[in-house]
């Protein structure tokens, strides 16, 4: 395999890995490892990953790929090969096999790379599912010749055979064997290994937040980490375009009048940018029964895009409204979003009286620059839903959105007042599943970044 086909499986593993690897990138990877060679290995390493990691997360995955991918092994020695005492089979000769010779003259450098071509030959990098592991293998096998090989070691056990022939290819056959196993299983681990836990993830994304939904614990957890695992690419993204929206363009007519002094020469350059202002989200969230797994998960999302988020008020109700904010902050999502439903959650919910008393102590958080974020199922419990305060808070913020885990076909009916809640919001729509979450999330971050 030549070089620039190894720098491209590489960038593959990378991509798989979930290190992003942009086209740009990969041309600044190529010319930085013809620039160092590749002869000392940890000069090439170190090369790579600074044109390619971008963050310390990157980094560590970049290490743990590039030590899998560029990972060789030495073929164990068998009983009377050139590596053990005695004489060895001169290669190319009497056995009527190239692999034969080559395991017989013990020559591991030409065993590695008669094995990495045959999986080429074989396509084990485009392995996908755990189950092709062992017919790869031994496609892999079949590719370098084995059956040859198999055929030397059946005549050699014949009476008249070359007995002692036959045991040392058998035991060299088991140690190819081995290895052309482990290294279908790091194919495995470099291309596929992540395909699986895409599929559960995209499984998870669509799961129904409610309680109903029968999610269990360790899901749960997979789930807590789904998000976050959302909100950080929501927050590289961002953060990457905010950047680029306040580097903005050239300001022919300013850098012309500053160069006045100097001749015309435009010693300094002015640039036109654009005022980029980060979202300022005001979170309330219903913690009842019904709505508190989807909270968790809502309040872990916003907390987690701290980098592109400029202020984060957050509340929780059942029966009354309390502010969570310093909760949070102190103890960590996990810790702190369990400790806030056993002070408030789980109990008999009362919309009316929870804007009561955010209106009451916290309307003064509101401002033409705030996004109000509301989720709950508007299910009142026949109490007095105080639309005259939705009207208010309306009124006073940049924008209300409701998100409601129940399906839209159930506003309205028995205790829910969400049809008339829905009247004072900018958006309100059904949000049952993490997926739905991220997308309302992500339009939030759109409307405050320029395209």
């Amino acid at each position: 395999m030549t070089m620039p086909h190894v720098m491209q499986d590489f960038l593959r593993a990378l991509r798989a890995a979930d290190v992003r690897v942009s086209p740009a990138e990969a041309i600044d990877a190529a010319r930085a490892a013809a620039v160092v060679g590749y002869a000392d290995r940890q000069l090439f390493k170190d090369a790579l990953c600074v044109t390619l990691a971008k963050s310390e997360a990157e980094t560590e995955r970049f290490d743990e790929v590039f030590e899998t991918f560029f990972a060789r092994e030495r073929l164990r020695a068998a009983p009377g090969s050139a590596e053990a005492p005695g004489p060895a089979e001169p290669r190319g000769e009497g056995s009527g096999s190239d692999l034969a010779d080559l395991l017989l003259s013990g020559d591991a450098g030409g065993i590695a790379q008669a094995l990495e071509a045959a999986a080429q030959r074989a396509g084990v990098a485009e392995i996908r599912l755990f189950t092709q592991r062992a017919r790869l293998a031994r496609k892999t096998l079949d590719e370098m010749g084995l059956a040859e090989v198999e055929a030397i070691i059946a005549a050699a056990r014949k009476p008249g055979g070359d007995a002692a022939l036959g045991q040392r290819l058998d035991a060299a056959r088991r140690a190819l064997a081995a290895q052309a196993r482990r290294y279908v299983e790091r194919q495995f681990q470099l291309y596929a290994a992540g395909s699986g836990q895409v599929l559960r993830e995209e499984a998870l994304a669509q799961r129904a937040l409610n309680l109903g939904a029968g999610i269990e614990p360790h899901e749960f957890a997979l789930m807590q980490q789904l998000v976050k695992k959302m909100a950080r690419k929501l927050a590289e993204r961002y953060s990457r375009r905010r950047k680029k929206a306040q580097r903005g363009h050239l300001d022919v007519r300013r850098t012309l009048r500053r160069s006045l002094p100097y001749g015309g020469v435009p010693f300094d350059i002015v640039w036109k940018s654009k005022k980029v202002a980060k979202p300022s989200i005001v979170a309330i969230c219903d913690v009842s029964r019904s709505v508190a797994a989807a909270a968790q998960f809502l309040l872990t999302f916003l907390y987690s895009l701290n980098e592109v988020v400029d202020r984060l008020d957050s509340f929780a109700f059942s029966s009354r409204l309390i502010s969570v904010g310093d909760i949070l902050d102190e103890h960590g999502i996990e810790h702190a979003i369990a400790q806030v439903l056993t002070q408030i959650g789980f109990r008999s919910t009362d919309y009316g009286k929870a804007l009561e008393d955010f209106c009451d102590q916290h309307l003064d958080r509101l401002d033409r620059h705030t996004t109000v974020i509301i989720l709950g199922d508007g299910r009142t419990n026949f109490q007095d839903p105080r639309m005259d305060l939705m009207r208010l808070i309306q009124a006073r913020a940049r924008a209300v959105i409701w998100l409601n885990p129940e399906p839209e076909g159930f506003w309205g009916q028995g205790d829910s007042e969400m049809d008339r809640y829905a009247r004072f919001c900018h958006v309100a729509k059904e949000c049952g599943s993490i997926a739905e979450l991220e997308r309302v999330i992500e339009d939030v971050l759109r409307t405050y970044v320029p395209n």
